[in-house]
């Protein structure tokens, strides 16, 4: 029996898709409209239930648990906490002012302490993460490669400290740093509708981030923000991503001129 702790996004659809064919599972819904209430399988659960999260867990025998699936940062006193949330939430409100990666790897921490190990979210689903190369008809340019490694060298000079997973470059300028909500909060407020094909959004991993949980996620979704923000292609690190509709997403980029790198 495996745990799926699961949040927005197509992500988690995708996983159990495979997960029902080969597995026995449960799934802890923290998502806003709980989407998964259909499933038998399921528990609706709050942010701050630990306690219930855990005893779910082990009186099903899980010993293993699997992420997917974006969770908004809630606002911690606004949270109905149990026992164990009481016990566990100064720690995880500590690791907040540090960064989202901090408070993810405190969360792995609690779970290896109650004896739950967290796996890859790629575990049972590693086709949908690309690895390097073009993934597009179009190539990025002189110009594009100069945008491209200005947005690596920005994310890289945040740091482990950073809630950013995403950067946006345009003819050398940083047009915007992706902020606690989320890459697709930021391309909606890059929406240009007098630019076309110029500048370049680049996803990677935080650094000292713990790559079994909150990859870099892009979808068709994310094409088409880019699309209206008047960019040119993506970037993704090399088999640290989560690529879904891949075969919508290349038509896209094809039928837009775009480009889909991963380095």
């Amino acid at each position: 029996m495996i745990g799926l702790i699961f949040g927005e996004t197509d992500f988690p659809k995708q996983i159990l898709k495979k997960i029902k064919r080969k597995k026995k599972y449960l799934i802890i819904d923290l998502t806003k409209n709980k989407n998964f209430k259909k499933d038998r399988n399921s528990h609706s659960v709050s942010l701050g239930q630990f306690g219930k999260i855990i005893n779910i867990l082990i009186e099903n025998k899980c010993r293993k648990v699997l992420f997917a699936g974006k969770v908004k940062k809630p606002q911690f006193t606004k949270l109905r906490l149990d026992l164990k949330g009481v016990y566990y939430m100064p720690r995880i409100i500590k690791k907040s002012k540090i960064g989202d990666a901090a408070i993810l790897k405190e969360i792995i921490n609690i779970l290896k302490y109650e004896r739950i190990k967290t796996i890859s979210s790629l575990a049972f689903n590693p086709e949908l993460s690309l690895k390097k190369g073009n993934y597009s008809r179009i190539k990025p340019n002189k110009e594009d490669k100069i945008d491209i490694n200005k947005a690596i060298q920005t994310l890289n000079r945040l740091g482990k400290y950073s809630f950013s997973q995403g950067t946006i470059v345009r003819k050398k300028k940083i047009i915007a740093i992706e902020g606690s909500d989320g890459t697709h909060a930021m391309l909606k407020k890059c929406k240009n509708k007098r630019l076309k094909n110029q500048g370049v959004l680049v996803k990677f991993p935080k650094k000292e981030q713990d790559l079994r949980i909150d990859l870099p996620t892009v979808g068709l979704k994310t094409l088409r923000q880019c699309k209206l923000a008047g960019l040119k292609g993506i970037v993704l690190k090399d088999k640290k991503n989560v690529f879904l509709e891949r075969k919508k997403c290349i038509n896209f980029a094809n039928k837009n001129k775009m480009f889909i790198i991963v380095k």
